[in-house]
């Protein structure tokens, strides 16, 4: 079954590839410098080194493209690719190495070195030795060269360097599957994640959209009364603040949160409305500290609160009703309540949460989690208290 990847993964495993090849084949050349300058004292075969890791980082490229394609493999599936093709990687280049020195172009130089006797021995790179002692007359020696003895020996010497080469390869794959991995966690995890917040943005978004049409349903219920009582100013001045709150409302984005001062303008804006149908009974009153007017809520999440409180506090008695709103801040976390102290339910069934404080605590509870929190009781001197728990987050 054929894979699509994507680009951005695509162009991870293109770089990862690339960074990680040059990396190793480059500190393996440092070594070989550093070894040349301590050790070997002199530089002689650096033009051949060089030569050998630009075909080894080649090879190794080969490698890299066997473990792209099994990418999309398992984990074990991949060890074993990346042994298998780690085996003929490490047979092209001990057999370039070994090639490249016996049929390389560049002939060795004559090596001379001097005895404490004085005498000079003299090794030209076809296997001649020449010994001068002064006063004597010179012993030359013929022997196989290097690049013969290294021709009759190829089989066994490049075996031997398999074996070394093999290894480099196997580790330069592990490193590879071990960081390949590691970056497709990562990038899993941003997906998860950045699914996990479109999810919960959708959910605030279902939950918001649930607020306007029950809101709407039950404005325009009162407007009907209005309308059938013969009370056109009323009627009218009701639809100018409908109009006004949703206006001020539909712009805001569902998943976006809002400071608790536009909040409370568009309670205002909705309290506007229900005074319009009971100017008499309804009094608000809203006790939100300066301090506080800036923390960030979700938006509307006190509209289903208010709309409860007048339908069960206030339309249900002839008496003067006060609904309050209030902010405090307590322990790093703000804390909302929407109260009334008219007659109101006797239980959370009476009180009929429905869309209402359901919706709420849904909300709070996508939005925050645990640190969310809602809870609603009944006051001991009548009425009904509903108190909201989040975070404390400011623009400040």
């Amino acid at each position: 079954m054929s894979r699509t990847i994507e680009p951005s993964a695509r162009r991870r495993d293109l770089t990862l590839g690339f960074v990680s090849i040059a990396g190793f084949w480059l500190f393996y050349f440092a070594t070989v410098l550093v070894r040349g300058v301590t050790v070997d004292r002199g530089l002689d075969a650096l033009g051949m080194q060089a030569l050998s890791c630009l075909f080894g980082a080649c090879v190794t490229g080969l490698v890299w493209l066997v473990l792209r394609r099994a990418a999309h493999e398992t984990m074990r599936v991949q060890v074993i690719a990346a042994a298998i093709a780690s085996l003929p990687a490490a047979a092209m280049l001990a057999t370039f190495n070994i090639g490249f020195f016996i049929y390389q172009p560049m002939g060795f130089r004559t090596i001379t070195e001097r005895g404490d006797n004085g005498a000079v021995l003299k090794r030209s790179p076809d296997g001649t030795f020449e010994i001068d002692r002064k006063g004597q007359p010179p012993v030359i020696v013929r022997m196989p060269s290097t690049r013969e003895i290294v021709r009759q020996r190829a089989p066994q010497l490049i075996a031997a360097e398999m074996v070394s080469w093999y290894f480099f390869f196997a580790a330069w794959a592990s490193f590879y599957i071990a960081m390949s991995a590691a970056a497709g966690m990562r990038s899993a995890e941003r997906r998860a994640a950045r699914a996990e917040r479109n999810a919960q943005a959708a959910q605030l978004r279902a939950l918001r959209y649930q607020v306007n049409p029950h809101f709407l349903f039950n404005t325009l219920n009162s407007l009907s009364s209005l309308v059938l009582s013969s009370r056109p100013e009323e009627a009218e001045a009701m639809i100018v603040n409908l109009s006004s709150f949703f206006r001020s409302s539909l712009t805001l984005d569902p998943s976006a949160d809002v400071t608790l001062a536009q909040e409370i303008e568009l309670q205002e804006l909705y309290l506007d409305i229900e005074k319009v149908r009971f100017p008499r009974r309804l009094k608000v009153r809203i006790d939100v500290p300066a301090d506080l007017r800036g923390a960030r809520v979700p938006p509307l999440i006190l509209q289903p609160l208010v709309e409860n409180a007048i339908k069960h506090g206030v339309a249900r008695t002839a008496e003067p009703v006060t609904l309050r709103i209030a902010a405090r801040e307590e322990d790093a976390r703000l804390i909302l309540t929407v109260e009334n102290d008219g007659a109101g339910p006797r239980s959370a069934e009476e009180h009929g949460t429905g869309v209402g404080l359901a919706n709420v605590c849904e909300r709070l509870t996508a939005r925050f989690g645990a640190a969310g929190e809602c809870e609603a009781s009944a006051l001991p001197g009548g009425g009904w208290r509903v108190t909201l728990a989040m975070p404390l987050e400011s623009d400040d």
